[in-house]
């Protein structure tokens, strides 16, 4: 299904059910799925859209500048990389002499893995002393879907990628997982206790949302 949104036109693919709500989902390959109850109108749905229209414009043009951002990646030495939320070539990172491409990547990701620790490990001590939180133990992992977790045990980890974003992002989820220690939902005392260290925090949120998808390897 087309539907057109001030300039644009999104195409739109539809999965119909027995729910009783209508739901939006824009994909990580940029395919746009709404799900809706069984005999909702073609009309009914394009409203829909086109009223989260803007929302649903700005995500697919996220993921396609994601995507451009990503072609600039290529195992060579004149490649490009980011780190800390900066580009730089490959061989700024890594030693490359008389390494292959499956050589490279490993040990990019060992740099990765490397960078984020060191990071995290500078990072943490602070903000534990400001909300007085101590985790029994801190993990680099490497996670496709979570840029950092608290489990009830008090156990933080951390997303390796994290080490391409700028450091007041990696401050953000830091904080975050940290804010977990003490309220282990979403609620609004969560996003409180959030605020009170970084007021700005929700600005951090939408650039791993638009820039994440190409945080990536």
């Amino acid at each position: 299904m087309r539907i057109e949104f001030e300039e644009r036109v999104i195409d739109v693919h539809v999965v119909y059910g027995p729910g009783t709500k209508l739901s939006i989902q824009v994909e990580p390959n940029g395919f746009v799925t709404v799900k809706a109850p069984n005999g909702t109108g073609e009309e009914g749905i394009a409203q829909a859209v086109r009223k989260y229209g803007k929302q649903i414009a700005a995500k697919l043009d996220a993921l396609e500048q994601a995507r451009e951002l990503m072609q600039l990646k290529e195992y060579q030495e004149e490649g490009k990389f980011l780190h800390l939320g900066r580009y730089y070539k490959l061989h700024e990172l890594i030693d490359t002499a008389g390494l292959g491409e499956e050589e490279l990547r490993l040990q990019l990701r060992k740099f990765y893995f490397a960078s984020c620790k060191k990071v995290i490990q500078q990072r943490i001590q602070g903000y534990q002393k400001q909300l007085k939180a101590a985790p029994k133990s801190v993990e680099i992992v490497d996670s496709s879907t979570k840029w950092g977790s608290c489990s009830s045990k008090k156990l933080l980890t951390f997303n390796y990628r994290l080490a391409m974003a700028p450091v007041e992002v990696i401050d953000y989820v830091i904080i975050h997982e940290l804010c977990h220690l003490t309220h282990m939902n979403h609620d609004r005392s969560f996003w409180r206790l959030v605020g009170s260290i970084m007021p700005d925090y929700k600005e951090k949120e939408a650039y791993l949302a638009r820039y994440g998808q190409a945080m990536t390897l």
